[in-house]
């Protein structure tokens, strides 16, 4: 019995004495996270950039009593530059129109038969949407009486665009138009069109 108990107590000891004599167990480091680097996105998006695009839209033109009025469609192609300051925008456009204005209530073969507008922009980013304003010099061909003529003149109104996506944008724009001594005669023309846009950013 009593060689049972030493040989019990030597067998317990051991495992003891080994922990003890031996290399203390490494404690693992602790792991540290890489840092999160962030990069900056804007959630208002960037309308900096060229674009080409379409236009179509209604127009009414009058002259002041002289008989040449009248109404139609109007529409045709523009391209384009804006440069976004992060709030503020700025930009230029060109657009050529082909119209349908019949002007002949009292005038047989009198038309209004395109439009060319150069443009300036100023306007804010609201985020997928750009409201502005726009000015410029227009210039106008018609035919009176079957004879062509043409005219320069000035032009303001707003606007406002909106990203389906990030190269595609939908709009609408109305402007005003003034166009002085119409191919050096006496009358005055003046000019409101509404249009829908679309065009294609780069």
């Amino acid at each position: 019995m009593k060689s049972i108990a030493i040989l019990a107590a030597g067998l317990m000891s051991a495992p003891l004495a080994a922990f003890a004599g031996g290399p203390l167990p490494q404690a693992a480091e602790p792991y540290v996270a890489p840092p999160m680097v962030m990069t900056a996105t804007r959630a208002d998006g960037d309308w900096t950039g060229f674009y080409v695009g379409a236009q179509y839209g209604y127009g009414n033109l009058t002259s002041g009593g002289a008989g040449v009025d009248g109404n139609g469609g109007i529409g045709g192609l523009h391209a384009g530059y804006r440069y976004d300051f992060g709030k503020a925008i700025v930009g230029a456009e060109l657009d050529y129109n082909f119209s349908s204005f019949d002007l002949g209530n009292n005038l047989p073969d009198t038309t209004l038969d395109s439009v060319a507008r150069l443009k300036l922009m100023a306007g804010y980013d609201l985020g997928r949407a750009l409201v502005y304003v726009t000015g410029g010099a227009a210039y106008a061909e018609a035919t009176v009486l079957g004879n062509e003529t043409q005219g320069n003149g000035y032009f303001g109104g707003l606007g406002m665009d909106y990203k389906l996506t990030e190269k595609v944008n939908v709009g609408a724009e109305l402007l005003g138009h003034r166009f002085e001594e119409f191919d050096n005669s006496n009358i005055d023309l003046e000019a409101v069109t509404l249009q829908a846009k679309v065009a294609y950013r780069f």
